[in-house]
């Protein structure tokens, strides 16, 4: 069975941009915001963008009508009766969220599937404020959800078979790329690259290195973007309270552990280049911080930041939260990584990944240097990866 009828409430950025994916589909498209001046922006933007589109000649005159002609734009959740498939994109708290799914079962049929475009939040106890359970499930769409890939698809310890088959077939008819992942903090992505901000952040504390230098050294192996430069891009503001929400759904787990850095600049409001400052300065006039030519430091910072990466990437392989390949996928397609993070440690191998960790663990004996059992395993008996 198709989902052609799909709603998606909250129409933010990410909301509108499900909805453009959606009617792009042919599906036909609610759009549900209590804000009036929300859903006037996110179609003011859609009309924008559209037609864009049509000026670059990616689609036609006709094609954009089409699109435009799929949504419906609606302030209240009651005139849901009719949708198969909801996909939430509200604030994200996790009782917001349960609230509004235990206001969704009362107003939708019973064979209606209920998702959560949540980031980091359990499935499964969004889950269980609904009295039907087996039919909620994960839809995690990337920013911006018309241009990128990857859906993370993430089924609850409830959620059923069927529904888990039915969004994957559905999501990959949409032309998305579906990663398969287990109900854990985080997912994949924004569990795997944790390390990129904070061990980028641990670096600037300890001195090694200013933002600027570290930003450099991650652009020589092909990363589109540095971790300050990301963080400023995304929201100082958003990227920690990700942050602070997998390091406390892990049970405080040092490896997920924020900075005081992020902290203190996200209370100071510098949110990065939404609000004119954050790891750099975006005010009129203000020079841009210059790296450091050393290659020797580059090189350093690089690959301790890269072997953090891998070894959170191998952790989550060890404990089943995804296939090899939808990790790997998952980082390239959903954050533009220049390499999936497991076959670029059988390119680096897995002693060199070993023996870094092994080195930063007996330097500083944190935990959060702790090497993952899988790597050290795959070293005793001579494995990789892929090959």
């Amino acid at each position: 069975m198709d989902l052609h009828h799909i709603a998606v409430i909250g129409a933010g950025t990410m909301g509108s941009g499900i909805a453009q994916v959606a009617a792009t589909a042919g599906c036909s498209v609610q759009l549900v915001d209590a804000f009036p001046e929300a859903l006037q922006k996110a179609e003011k933007n859609l009309q924008t963008t559209l037609a864009k589109l049509v000026e670059k000649g990616k689609i036609s005159q006709d094609e954009s009508v089409r699109i435009a002609g799929n949504i419906r734009y609606e302030s209240s959740v009651s005139t849901l009766s009719n949708a198969q498939l909801v996909i939430e994109a509200i604030v994200e708290n996790l009782e917001v969220k349960r609230k509004l799914f235990g206001e969704l079962e009362s107003i939708v049929s019973a064979d209606c599937i209920l998702a959560s475009n949540t980031s980091s939040l359990s499935i499964a106890s969004i889950a269980a404020s609904c009295k039907k359970s087996n039919r909620v499930i994960g839809i995690h769409f990337f920013n911006p959800a018309p241009l990128m890939q990857l859906v993370e698809v993430i089924p609850a310890v409830q959620t059923s078979t069927e529904v888990r088959d039915q969004i994957t077939s559905n999501i990959t008819a949409w032309k998305k790329t579906v990663a398969l992942c287990k109900d854990t903090p985080g997912f994949i992505v924004n569990r795997v690259a944790r390390p990129f901000y904070s061990e980028s952040i641990r670096l600037y504390e300890e001195g090694a290195a200013d933002f600027a230098t570290i930003d450099q050294a991650m652009k020589t192996l092909g990363f589109r973007m540095g971790p300050f430069e990301l963080m400023d891009f995304i929201g100082n503001d958003v990227n920690y309270a990700v942050t602070e929400s997998v390091f406390t759904s892990f049970y405080f787990d040092p490896r997920y552990k924020p900075s005081f850095t992020q902290k203190r600049l996200s209370e100071a409001g510098f949110f990065g280049r939404k609000s004119g400052r954050g790891y750099y300065d975006y005010s009129e006039g203000a020079e841009m911080s210059k790296s450091l030519e050393d290659k020797a430091l580059q090189e350093l910072i690089a690959n301790r930041v890269l072997v953090m990466l891998i070894n959170e990437a191998a952790d989550a392989l060890f404990l089943n939260v995804a296939s090899a390949n939808d990790i790997d996928m998952a980082m390239t397609k959903g954050v533009n990584y220049p390499k999936g993070l497991l076959a670029w440690a059988d390119e680096k191998g897995i002693d060199w990944c070993v023996n870094q960790l092994d080195s930063l663990y007996q330097e500083y004996h944190e935990d959060r240097y702790r090497c993952s059992a899988l790597l050290r395993r795959m070293q005793r008996e001579g494995k990789t990866f892929f090959n």
